[in-house]
């Protein structure tokens, strides 16, 4: 029942979205239909949907961009961006700056699986970009706390080269991690406190 609401909430939001022309809503307005996917405090319940929380505005700002010009391709996003001033790429990368970051999943841990993410977190230098913290800073995302079900797909797609970044690190950092490894260092990464 959950999930049909989320999936519900989404749908709306989407139609919301492509109803009402972007000039004559309000900030407010527009970003509304960001949180209702996202989520209202940053923290995505939907299957797949990053959480928003914590990321760096120029971060923010650059996938944005890249979802206006459809360099990258998500549907939703590209429609969502579609009409975008360069202002308003800025202003949606400043908001989503301040919202909390996500909090760690808090289910039972299995310790074998978070040692191993968290030497893999070490060994694929993970932290070197994404900062000890894994915090990100400037254009590097912010991937703690980050749904772990996200970070599976993303690794997946860089690894396949189904999701090219506009800085190819990813790519081969992901190159020699086999499929184990990347659901180990996403149970890691999901639960980094």
């Amino acid at each position: 029942m959950q999930i049909t609401l989320k999936l519900l909430i989404f749908v709306i939001a989407l139609m919301r979205a492509g109803a009402t022309p972007l000039s004559a809503e309000t900030f407010t307005e527009r970003v509304e239909s960001c949180l209702a996917c996202h989520g209202a405090k940053g923290e995505s319940e939907i299957p797949e949907v990053p959480s928003l929380g914590g990321q760096p505005a120029p971060y923010v700002l650059i996938q944005l961009y890249l979802f206006r010009e459809k360099q990258r391709a998500v549907d939703i996003m590209n429609e969502v961006t579609a009409k975008f001033t360069d202002d308003d790429l800025r202003v949606f990368s400043d908001y989503v700056a301040t919202l909390p970051p996500p909090r760690p999943s808090s289910d039972g841990a299995d310790d074998a699986r978070l040692q191993s993410g968290r030497a893999l977190i070490t060994q694929q230098r993970c932290n070197s970009c994404h900062g000890l913290d894994l915090a990100g800073k400037e254009s590097i995302p912010r991937i703690a706390a980050q749904r772990e079900d996200y970070l599976i797909k993303s690794m997946r797609e860089y690894k396949s080269n189904a999701r090219p970044g506009y800085d190819p690190a990813m790519a081969s950092v992901m190159a020699p991690i086999d499929d184990a490894q990347i659901t180990d260092l996403a149970y890691a990464v999901a639960r980094f406190r």
